[in-house]
């Protein structure tokens, strides 16, 4: 790998400071690399590391452990990796290797991790809590007991076992909500890539294209700038935009009908995650533009209160008097719309919440309640904001509305002042996407 500018070092320095000091003395972490798993027969998934693993050191490879120990003399933050293996790497790549972790990834001390069934009763003995995350990979679970249990086998000759496990996940996860300058730097990009594929499937879409085919093309304008997809794209035509997780892409886009594409770049780890919707030909027709005009107004409003010091669920909140609203005039809903929502009746047309977290993780970690109630957002925080409308056929529902599912969705800074919209790149509303959809393509 190369060697991370000296900005990455200090920032994960930060990190691993900042955590270790949350920890107290007497304390150990233990954080594994992400496994390997297998495609099928001899073939492995593409690796990607753990998100709390790559936050702390950006080591991209397997078969690693990290361990932090504050106040240790000697080392504070070990790594177990790989050796070098020249056969190995003939087959499978480059490794980073115990010598040069300490150069390259600013660690303290590192070791074979065939050599850490060995070395780690020593570092766990004398310690008071141990701080771990149960349950993730219940082998190495099985490891870490059975380190434990060997310095409690000692004890008469006046070893002292750690007596406490306390999750890491709560204090890492806090950490990783607040996003720092260097984060939302690659957050910007991931974003900015993102609406660069959007925009690049709206120029591809016509009528007798397959939904693969533009799947294609978003992958295409990933890769092509050295970044991956963040999830598996959704591109849902026509009632395939009602499915919200629909993954297949397998059907023919088909003219009068609109397209829903849901998709992400992964850029440096972090992630991006923009919907935008618009029609196979190119024009909305009034039905779909009158319901599309709903999902962003409702989306607007949404966006607007993605401000510090509002709650959590104030964007939710704005993104569900708006759409009830919307389909009262629509005439999908009937009643007063204080009442239908209380009733929680648009819940028909609209079923999920309005964000979530974002970050190294798509769906990103960070509570949103605390001691019970809707957090209060800060700046740092980055969320995305994704209302829409699935009009599937049924009782009431007229023709003209059957089948559309339209969701908008971007990725939203919180900041001091204004909401910073990352993806404001690609094409939203009614008139933007028209046009850059008939423009002549560069």
């Amino acid at each position: 790998m190369r060697k991370p500018t000296n900005t990455l070092l200090k920032e994960r320095a930060r990190r691993r400071r900042s955590l270790m000091r949350t920890m107290g003395a007497d304390s150990i972490a233990i954080i594994p690399a992400a496994r390997a798993y297998k495609r099928n027969g001899d073939t492995e998934h593409p690796y990607r590391q753990s998100s709390d693993f790559y936050y702390l050191s950006g080591f991209e490879e397997p078969e690693s452990v990290i361990v932090l120990i504050p106040g240790r003399s000697h080392a504070e933050f070990i790594l177990f990796c790989r050796e070098r293996d020249p056969v190995q790497e003939t087959w499978h790549g480059r490794r980073l290797g115990v010598d040069q972790a300490p150069e390259v990834l600013g660690v303290d001390d590192a070791f074979p991790v065939t050599d850490m069934d060995e070395i780690m009763p020593g570092l766990l003995e004398g310690r008071e809590r141990v701080f771990y995350t149960i349950g993730v990979d219940s082998e190495f679970d099985s490891r870490v007991l059975g380190w434990i249990n060997r310095v409690r086998a000692t004890v008469r000759d006046g070893s002292h076992a750690p007596v406490e496990f306390i999750d890491l996940d709560y204090h890492m996860h806090e950490m990783r909500l607040f996003k720092s300058r260097v984060e939302v730097a690659a957050m910007r990009k991931a974003s900015k890539l993102t609406a660069e594929a959007q925009k690049r499937a709206m120029k591809k879409c016509k009528p007798g294209v397959m939904e693969y085919t533009l799947e294609a093309e978003l992958i295409h304008e990933y890769k092509s700038h050295g970044a991956t997809h963040s999830f598996l794209p959704i591109v849902g035509g026509g009632a395939n935009g009602c499915i919200l997780h629909y993954t297949e892409n397998a059907d023919e886009l088909k003219e009068g009908d609109l397209v829903l594409i849901d998709t992400g770049a992964e850029v440096g780890y972090y992630a991006g995650d923009i919907t935008r919707t618009f029609p196979v030909s190119g024009v909305f027709s009034r039905e779909q533009a009158a319901v599309y005009q709903v999902v962003l107004d409702a989306q607007l409003a949404a966006i607007d209160k993605v401000r510090a010091g509002n709650k959590w669920n104030d964007p939710h909140e704005a993104a569900v008097k708006v759409l009830t609203q919307g389909l009262v005039k629509l005439g999908l809903l009937k009643g007063r719309v204080a009442t239908l929502i209380k009733n929680e009746a648009y819940k028909r047309f609209y079923m999920h919440r309005t964000g979530h977290w974002l970050g190294l993780d798509v769906h990103d970690v960070g509570e949103y309640k605390v001691d019970g109630d809707w957090r209060e957002l800060e700046p740092g925080m980055v969320v995305t904001v994704e209302p829409g409308l699935y009009i599937s056929p049924g009782k009431g529902v007229p023709k003209k509305y059957e089948n559309l599912g339209i969701r908008i969705e971007d990725d939203v800074l919180v900041t001091k002042d204004e909401p910073e919209v990352l993806s404001r790149a690609a094409p939203k509303s009614i008139g933007e996407i028209e046009a850059w959809m008939a423009a002549e393509a560069p």
